[in-house]
């Protein structure tokens, strides 16, 4: 599943988190780098499976990669999170309160 990140749908974010295994992977990534085999680790899934979902995560620009060495470290992209859950509210709740206060965010 590659995904075009600047042109990512509300419909293709929720596909990409729809997944237990990379809600998993996102939440141990979301505030500091995290190396393959940490997350292999705490998600008890082999590296081959952890690696195809960071790919997509990727793809979809909701983890930023960083190699160092012979290891790669990854880390959540809160930014694109953020703007994803926004248009997703944008998208089905353009009158609530949660939405507006989200645009305010953003535009800041």
């Amino acid at each position: 599943m590659s995904v075009d990140m600047s042109r990512l749908s509300p419909i293709e974010f929720a596909k990409v988190i729809a997944d237990d295994t990379r809600q998993r992977i996102m939440q141990f990534c979301c505030c500091e780098w995290r190396s393959v085999s940490e997350i292999v680790e705490q998600t008890g899934v082999s590296q081959p499976t952890v690696s195809h979902h960071l790919a997509i995560l990727r793809d979809a620009g909701l983890v930023t990669v960083r190699p160092e060495g012979r290891q790669t470290f990854y880390t959540l992209n809160q930014q694109q999170v953020a703007a994803c859950c926004g248009q997703l509210m944008q998208t089905f709740a353009p009158e609530s309160a949660a939405t507006v206060a989200i645009k305010d965010i953003l535009i800041r």
